[in-house]
């Protein structure tokens, strides 16, 4: 089975870490991932200026890997990411920002992509928002 997953809540909420076990699990099922798409205040949690204390996971930091080591189509929502400061090199400069706080492997991109991957998979994933 191909699943497109949708993250709209932050890092630090317990469905980003549901959806990111989610994610292993399917993977670790022979199903394939066709795209992450991380939308609203799920864009926190690609963000390389969160901070985890140390009593907790570093959720962001483990979604990083997970994307990186089985080299998943990560997207982060350039609208949700821009309204709130998750921003790559190109779009800090773009908007005279002081730094990015987005890098590999994540991409930042339109809606559109999150569209693309519901007509390439099986099934929509969605957690946390509203």
């Amino acid at each position: 089975m191909k699943f497109a997953i949708a993250l709209y809540s932050p890092a630090h909420a317990p469905s980003s870490r549901r959806a990111l076990l989610f994610a292993q699990a399917a993977l670790a099922g022979g199903h394939e991932i066709v795209r992450l798409f991380f939308y609203q205040d799920g864009v926190h949690s690609a963000s390389s200026n969160v901070v985890t204390p140390q009593d907790e996971l570093d959720v962001p930091a483990q979604w990083r890997d997970f994307v990186t080591q089985h080299q998943l189509d990560g997207v982060v929502c350039i609208a949700a990411g821009l309204r709130r400061g998750v921003l790559n090199t190109q779009e800090a400069e773009r908007y005279s920002r002081p730094a990015a706080n987005l890098a590999e492997p994540w991409d930042l991109s339109g809606l559109g992509q999150l569209h693309d991957a519901v007509q390439a998979a099986d099934r929509l994933i969605c957690f946390g928002g509203p």
